[in-house]
Order: C-alpha cells, then structure tokens, then sequence
C-alpha cells in the first residue's frame, strides 16, 4: 500500500523518496540531517580557510620537485570549474587537469574545459573509455531495468581518476564535491552506490554482452582503504572550506573565461541530461531536482516557493525530447522502438540483484565514528 503524498515543510523533499521520514512540523529527515550532523562541522568562513591552508602546506610539501602537487577530475561542470580556478588562481596549487571522456561530452562541457585550461595555462590529460564497452555496460543498465543507470558513466570516471593518481604517485585527489550544492543526497534507491562490485558484476554478467577486458574498475576496498591507509592518497574537498555558492561561481567563470551555465548540475554530459531530466522523472517519479533545489534551500541560495515554482515544469524540454531520444538510442546503437521498450519494462531496484549495501552502510557508520566523513542521509 503506497504511502499518503507528503512534501517537506522546509525545503522540497516528498515521498518519491520512499525512505523519508517528518517529524512533528512536518521537516524531514534530510534537513534534520543536515541541521544535526552536517551545519555545526562545516565551516565555509575563516576557520575552515585556516584549516584548508594546512592542507595545502602538507601538499606543497609532497609535491615539491614534482611537476604536480595534486590532480583535479574536470568534467566541465561547475564545481569541478570553480575548484580548478581557485586552486590555480587563489592558492597557487599546480594540480594536473585529467579529464575522463566516457563518449558523452556535450559540446558546451568541452568547450567549457578547454577555456579553462587555455587561459589558466595548463595541459590537460584526457583518458578515452573504449566506447564500445562502456555502450555494452550502459545498456546492459538498460535491461536491468533499475533506476541508476548513470553508473558505468560515473564508476569510469571515479576508478580511472583513482588509478591514474596511484600509478603517477600523486597523492593528493582534489575533489569539487560540496555541502554548499549537495548537502542533500539522491536517495539510494534513486542512485545506488556506484562502487558496489557485486552489483556491477551482477549486473553486467546477466545482461551484458561482451566482455569489460579495458573499462576500469575500482572497488571499495581499493580506493577507501588501500589507496588511502595504505599508499596514503587522500582526497580533499577544498569548497567545503570556502565561502562558495553556486551563484558567485557561475558569475566567476562566465566573466574570467567565458564559461557557459548548464540548465542544470549534471547536464554536461549528454546522457546525465537525459537520464535525469527524463528518463527518472517519467519512469521512476524522481526528480533529482528535488534534492539540488533542496541543497541550495538549506544553505540558503534558494528560496523554497522558487524551488516549488521551477518544479512544475519538466526538467526537459518537451520540444526537444523527441530528438534526444532519437539521439540517445542512436549513440547506444539501437531503435528508439528498443529504447521505449525499457522505458515500459517492469521497474526493478539494485534490491533484485546481488549487492554489498551492508559493507557501505558498515563503512559509513565506522567512518562518522571516526569522525572522518560526516552523515549524509542516502
């Protein structure tokens, strides 16, 4: 029996999160989350920039006499944008661009990177997935029928930024992600965790058909614990020390580079707009803008009636759809009649194939322990 619709009173969480919970005022548990666990340790002011100026000591020193300091993953998005031009401009890093081309750029994304890395002077290094495997992984997604199909995208991008760093020694991972832009999180059943071997596996060796013999792998033993405990590569998130909002960003890179806006976070890959814009919102009911309108509410960047107002409109532009359905089957090499066809499909989750969500939620509950990451609800 499905639950009565309820939305967040506060920012505009609702019950396509199947998971959420409200208390007495009706606030729900991201935004309690938020409040309790995230809000007292984030200090985007003069105390984390004190804290993030240590950090960059103990990376000037590993990297000196390198030709690199640390490695910035640019996709073209804006965090990753907006932490490469801080770091090169603000605090004088010398990090190594690395671009993953998974086949999806959009042609604002590359020109995105390309004034960036132009202007500021540096070299880029692109690493190219075989598109023909990462097209097998997509679509054996596809006929899995589960909601998180944006994994094969994602996991490439991750596992080869990991092993690049390991094998050139590098070993500091600066990463754009934020509490200012994602302090609330997809929930899991929307986006599962991208990491879980067993699941990819799983998945792949059911509907695949062909082998991954060069689409880079990485595991979470591999990259939480050896690379980190182990070969002592670590990754920083320098936005969660500084004062950064989405709006100051987007007016930064437009007028130092020439830097072009996205609709929306995500959308410089073709296929992420799609897949979120929608084939979520249209298959499953869920929004993704739901939880980036929600982050930016919580932080104060957004006013929930706009939210509310910008959520009656598609994500996607119901004149173009056709087109880009046209497009995305043609790119993963079949009909618009076989894409349809797993739109319609019965709907499954990553629960009706094989996973390791108790190694996560294990993971995560020693690491806020720790005191090492802090709880984000999923």
């Amino acid at each position: 029996m499905s639950r009565p619709y309820q939305i967040c009173t506060n920012c505009v969480m609702d019950t396509s999160d199947s998971s959420i919970v409200f208390d007495a005022q009706g606030v729900c548990d991201h935004c309690l989350t938020f409040r309790n666990d995230v809000a007292p340790h984030w200090h985007p002011d003069e105390t984390g920039q004190r804290m993030f100026q240590e950090q960059i000591q103990q990376i000037r020193k590993a990297g000196k006499g390198a030709q690199f300091d640390s490695i910035i993953g640019l996709s073209g998005g804006l965090d990753s944008s907006y932490l490469l031009h801080l770091a090169v401009t603000e605090f004088g890093m010398r990090p190594l661009v690395f671009h993953v081309d998974g086949g999806w750029n959009s042609e604002i994304a590359v020109n995105n990177i390309h004034v960036l890395v132009d202007k500021l002077g540096l070299d880029l290094y692109t690493e190219v997935i075989n598109w023909e495997e990462m097209r097998d992984f997509q679509l054996a997604f596809f006929k899995a029928g589960v909601p998180h199909l944006d994994i094969p995208q994602d996991h490439a991008f991750v596992a080869t930024l990991y092993h690049f760093a390991h094998k050139h020694r590098i070993k500091y991972i600066l990463n754009g992600g934020n509490f200012a832009t994602e302090c609330v999180r997809n929930p899991l059943e929307w986006l599962y965790y991208g990491t879980d071997m067993a699941q990819l596996r799983d998945i792949h060796g059911r509907f695949g058909t062909r082998p991954l013999t060069t689409y880079p792998f990485s595991s979470i033993f591999f990259h939480k614990i050896y690379l980190r405990y182990v070969r002592g590569i670590q990754v920083i998130k320098p936005l969660n020390y500084l004062p950064y909002t989405k709006e100051k960003a987007v007016e930064t890179l437009s007028a130092v580079y020439g830097w072009k806006a996205y609709p929306q976070k995500h959308f410089e890959s073709r296929f992420t707009r799609f897949y979120e814009g929608y084939w979520l919102p249209t298959r499953f009911g869920y929004d993704t803008r739901r939880v980036q309108f929600s982050s930016l509410i919580l932080t104060g960047q957004m006013k929930r009636e706009d939210a509310l107002a910008r959520l009656e409109s598609p994500a996607y532009d119901p004149e173009t759809i056709a087109a880009d359905f046209e497009y995305i089957a043609t790119k993963l090499g079949i009909t618009p009649e076989e894409l349809r066809h797993y739109h319609e499909m019965p709907k499954k989750t990553f629960r009706d194939y094989r996973n390791q969500r108790y190694i996560f939620e294990l993971g995560a509950k020693v690491l806020k322990l720790l005191g090492v990451e802090k709880a984000v609800k999923r």
